[in-house]
Formats: structure tokens, C-alpha cells, sequence
């Protein structure tokens, strides 16, 4: 059995984290910003910790600061599996 992470459960596990943000769910989109979703540096560092967490990947601040859609989150991490 493989234990590869697909690009989709990185991008699920970046859009639950949005919600618990306070993300409304209906403007989740992979060209969405996160300056359009309310989501601000705090909550992006706690993503970083999620995905640390989830994947094992580190994120630094200035790899997030680099990240400014849903779809620029889910890239970076999924390049970094």
C-alpha cells in the first residue's frame, strides 16, 4: 500500500484549515486570495504548523510570504512531499 500524498489531500487539508480560519467555504477556490478570504499572517503560520504536522513539511515565513492564493499553498506544499 502506498503512502504517498496526492496533491488533493494536500489541498483538503489546506481548505479545512481555511474553514476553522473563518474562511466562508463557498469563496475556497484554488485562485482564491487570502487577502479575499480574510485569512491574515497569523493564520497562515498556523498553517504552516498543520501541514508541518500533516506532511511533514516545513514551511518558512518567507516561503509563506511568498504564498498568496489557495492554489500557491497547495503547490508549494505538494512540492516539497
Amino acid at each position: 500500500m502506498s503512502t504517498a500524498v496526492t496533491q488533493e489531500q494536500v489541498e483538503q487539508v489546506v481548505v479545512e484549515s481555511l474553514k476553522t480560519f473563518g474562511a466562508d467555504p463557498e469563496q475556497i477556490r484554488p485562485e482564491a486570495s487570502f487577502e479575499a478570504l480574510d485569512i491574515d499572517s497569523l493564520d497562515l503560520a498556523e498553517l504552516s504548523q498543520i501541514v508541518h504536522e500533516q506532511f511533514g513539511v516545513e514551511l518558512k515565513g518567507s516561503d509563506v510570504a511568498e504564498v498568496k492564493t489557495v492554489e500557491d499553498a497547495v503547490r508549494l506544499i505538494a512540492s516539497r512531499l
